[in-house]
């Protein structure tokens, strides 16, 4: 049975996906309402499809950027919208069939019950995983242990995750960056710097061939570039922020002492 709330959504940024994208957008649907697709100037006629979607479903709906402005641009148009409405939380998954829209419930009741958390999918890699990705992915989640003091994000870079709205515009608002790629690690890593706990989850992540209509926009040098600087640009803000960061970790240890 589909589920229903008025403070938790799911958003769904899109760009280019192919035709996968209608069977992610039903499979959300199967298990959640409402589900807000965000196109970021896709031009590959999907946005057509998913306009007839939304008129034949009141919880469905397409909100389009005219131009290709990256992922978590997206995810903050539609972010700024859903709090507007009175929306307190928002599921990010990809447009592109990689995530599990099955577990969708479960994440949201553990954020309805912690609603300050940080709920985080922690990816399980079947077969389908390029090894390239999974080994190269390590070694943004060892900086981002070394940039939040082993705070707990399990995995920095997966994007099925819950976010509380306010949080995540206000510091999005605060910084020029987080617009493309750097947006999944970036988010969280400045999240848990204010304070946001993590929880994880275990969640399948699947790979899906050409031929099974995945697209992917991975782009290797451009985007390990993107995230280089922006883990030297964190180191930094690592670094004034230690002194915050070490009293928070050492406070419950002081308080059983």
């Amino acid at each position: 049975m589909t589920e229903s709330s008025r403070t938790h959504i799911v958003l769904i940024p899109s760009y280019n996906p192919g035709r996968k994208v209608y069977d992610t957008v039903r499979e959300a649907r199967a298990q959640w309402g409402p589900v807000w697709i965000v196109v970021d100037g896709s031009t590959d006629g999907t946005l057509e499809g998913l306009r007839k979607m939304a008129a034949e479903d009141d919880k469905l709906r397409v909100i389009v950027q005219e131009q290709n402005e990256g992922k978590g641009a997206a995810v903050l148009r539609g972010a700024r919208l859903a709090l507007s409405e009175g929306y307190t939380h928002a599921l990010t998954m990809d447009s592109d069939g990689q995530h599990p829209a099955w577990l969708i419930p479960k994440f949201m009741h553990q954020s309805i019950e912690r609603p300050d958390a940080l709920v985080l999918g922690m990816p399980i890699f079947d077969e389908s995983a390029p090894r390239i990705r999974v080994n190269g992915r390590k070694l943004s989640n060892w900086w981002t242990d070394v940039e939040t003091l082993n705070a707990g994000i399990g995995d920095s870079l997966y994007g099925f995750r819950i976010y509380p709205l306010a949080e995540l515009i206000s510091v999005m608002e605060e910084c020029r960056w987080m617009r493309r790629f750097d947006f999944d690690p970036e988010v969280a890593i400045r999240l848990v710097w204010r304070g946001l706990q993590p929880i994880n989850i275990d969640a399948p992540v699947k790979y899906l061939k050409a031929d099974e209509g995945g697209v992917s926009h991975f782009n290797y040098l451009r985007d390990n570039i993107l995230l280089s600087w922006m883990h030297t640009r964190l180191v930094f803000g690592f670094l004034w922020r230690l002194p915050v960061l070490l009293g928070r970790k050492l406070r419950p240890a002081r308080s059983e002492a």
